[in-house]
């Protein structure tokens, strides 16, 4: 049997695992406007300690084993042919082409804020707007951070530890942030936050100016829709969940009224059992949960499956997010389990047995120094 032609339309973190699992059972080629690995993990981590973040958090690609045997596209997805099976892509000297699969793994995820964007860049254009954030935020005598996720949190805990001078105060919507986690959670973090010295603001509701996508730090005063006087800091981190879904290059039929790529719960769009989505852009369940929960390798092995004529399995969704919330601190990496309990992973081991072992290793096949 002839090895299929997998595209990987998009090598974030979703993608590239994908990529990986199928590389030694299929033709593949990735497409993506980044020259590395930038991963939309840990926001906290990347503001307060950005040489820390970069060592496992933004990875040029040759340095994973597994993609010795696939091709990478640089470039910008420009549109999709579904009857002729390819996609149109402007690689990043300006030439234009297109690129022919068997099979299209659409994983192209989400604008989110000033962290996780489209844009065509240059190794030196990402390190060179990661520099400049941290420094931003490092020069504040008082930091706004707006929104009640994960990032929010992790931001507001992370600068309130590493710049412990910094007044750093966090305004989320209602009585408690988290709260797509389990309340055990937020009952757990909400301590660690206010020994850091984070201030907590509950019930506030950010007004987002008209225009305002939310992708830059500011310092224009924060107003409030629920009643509250305007609030003022040096710098303003807006995190608060505005997610725009990275498809624009495809045709409508294929996504949901937001915007989402539909799928069937084998993570396939309906109508093309030969397009596959994962990650943030896939609209697999209220969550988008295919991010996590390894729905990158349930997809690998379902494209293996139908290439041999056997039976798919289907996605299933946890009701909750679960995993990391804060990122590494200094006493350990904590993983909060669906139930909301947390287990601490002991900081000596995160460097030395977590990252090498389970994640350079197991995660990701084998990855170069």
């Amino acid at each position: 049997m002839s090895r299929p032609r997998v595209l990987v339309a998009g090598l974030g973190d979703s993608g590239l695992l994908t990529a990986i699992h199928l590389s030694r059972h299929a033709d593949v080629v990735g497409i993506s406007a980044k020259p590395a690995l930038v991963s939309g993990q840990e926001l906290g981590l990347r503001l307060a300690a950005p040489d820390d973040w970069s060592r496992d958090y933004l990875v040029p690609f040759d340095r994973f084993r597994r993609l010795d045997r696939t091709r990478t596209v640089h470039g910008t997805l420009t549109g999709l042919d579904l009857r002729a099976r390819s996609v149109g892509v402007t690689a990043a000297d300006g030439t234009t082409g297109t690129e022919e699969y068997d099979v299209l793994v659409i994983s192209t995820g989400v604008s989110n804020g000033f962290w996780r964007r489209p844009d065509l860049q240059s190794h030196d254009e990402v390190a060179a707007a990661l520099r400049a954030d941290h420094e931003r935020l490092a020069s504040a005598r008082s930091v706004l951070v707006v929104g009640g996720g994960a990032a929010a949190v992790s931001t507001a805990l992370n600068l309130a530890r590493s710049h412990p001078g910094t007044h750093v105060e966090l305004c989320y919507p209602g009585e408690r942030a988290l709260p797509q986690h389990h309340a055990r959670v937020w009952s757990h973090v909400r301590r660690r936050l206010s020994d850091a010295g984070v201030v907590l603001r509950p019930g506030r509701r950010a007004v987002v100016p008209d225009g305002f996508a939310c992708d830059a730090i500011t310092d224009a005063p924060v107003a409030w829709s629920t009643g509250q006087p305007p609030s003022s800091a040096d710098a303003v981190v807006w995190a608060i969940g505005r997610v725009r879904p990275n498809t624009g290059w495809l045709p409508p039929e294929l996504l949901d009224e937001r915007g989402f790529v539909r799928v069937t719960p084998t993570l396939q769009v309906p109508g093309h059992d030969e397009v596959f989505a994962v990650g943030d852009v896939a609209a697999s369940d209220p969550l988008r949960s295919s991010a996590r929960n390894r729905a990158d390798k349930l997809v690998a092995a379902n494209i293996r499956a139908q290439a041999a004529g056997r039976e798919l399995t289907a996605f299933r969704a946890p009701r909750r997010r679960w995993g990391s919330v804060l990122g590494p601190q200094p006493d350990g990496l904590e993983i909060f389990a669906p139930n909301g309990r947390p287990f601490r992973i002991p900081a000596w081991s995160v460097g030395t047995v977590l990252q090498p072992w389970v994640v350079r290793r197991g995660i990701y096949r084998g990855m170069r120094s």
